[in-house]
């Protein structure tokens, strides 16, 4: 990997197409827009909007139709599958809102996988997995496995796995929609904490409760960016102003 880059996502025309029979369908429609390291973003739409699609493009998990995303100044249309695979496991940790655990693996198992599958795996692993755990508040948790956890408990053990490999930038992909209200609002605090100690955050909801916890709101419509502000005094990113 070449040194990090001052813009950590940069897209720019970006388009999608999917043939699906005799029909064409445009999920993406000339996006463009930057995110800057230490942001925290939330990408909302209605179903079919195109957001899923653009979080996919963001973790480098599907290539554009035509258009650019650069992630950490690497353009994915240009690597192979090794080379997204290791860029997506060195760059971006995932969080999901089935949380994807190892059922039957204790959640220090669960929180070092990412470790196993490094191109350089250190080798303090379960050090560097229980410091994880330890920041989002599972210290006392390590040796439960996911049925003796919470839901809340389960997710953040997501996100312990999602930090394990320091990434540059964490990827929510519905992180609250298993949850309740309260546990939701206890899990974006969470992000809101390691935003705050410079960890960069996208999210992709549709609900606006979690939104709300973002210092910056991304709309998406009909395969386009129909909105893009940010909290007082947050720095504009978007890519017509690059």
């Amino acid at each position: 990997m070449t040194a990090a880059s001052p813009t950590l996502i940069s897209a720019r025309d970006l388009t999608k197409s999917y043939v699906l029979g005799e029909q064409t369908v445009h999920a993406l429609r000339g996006v463009t827009f930057d995110v800057l390291p230490g942001e925290f973003v939330a990408i909302m739409g209605p179903s079919g909007s195109g957001k899923s699609t653009l979080m996919n493009m963001i973790g480098a998990l599907d290539q554009p139709s035509s258009g650019t995303m650069a992630i950490n100044g690497h353009e994915i249309s240009q690597m192979n599958s090794v080379q997204l695979a290791e860029l997506r496991n060195s760059t971006i940790g995932f969080v999901f809102q089935q949380f994807n655990l190892l059922r039957r693996t204790s959640a220090l198992d669960n929180a070092k996988l990412p470790l196993l599958y490094s191109k350089k795996r250190p080798p303090n692993i379960n050090k560097l997995a229980a410091e994880k755990l330890e920041l989002v508040g599972l210290g006392n948790r390590m040796d439960h496995q996911p049925s003796q956890l919470s839901g809340g408990q389960q997710q953040r053990v997501a996100i312990a796995r999602a930090l394990v490999n320091s990434p540059r930038l964490i990827l929510a992909d519905e992180p609250t929609g298993a949850l309740d209200t309260e546990t939701s609002a206890e899990i974006m605090a969470l992000f809101e904490r390691l935003n705050a100690g410079g960890l960069s955050i996208i999210i992709v909801t549709h609900e606006p409760d979690v939104a709300a916890h973002a210092k910056r709101l991304i709309r998406v419509r009909d395969g386009r960016i129909v909105e893009d502000r940010q909290s007082p005094g947050g720095v504009v990113s978007h890519g017509a102003a690059a």
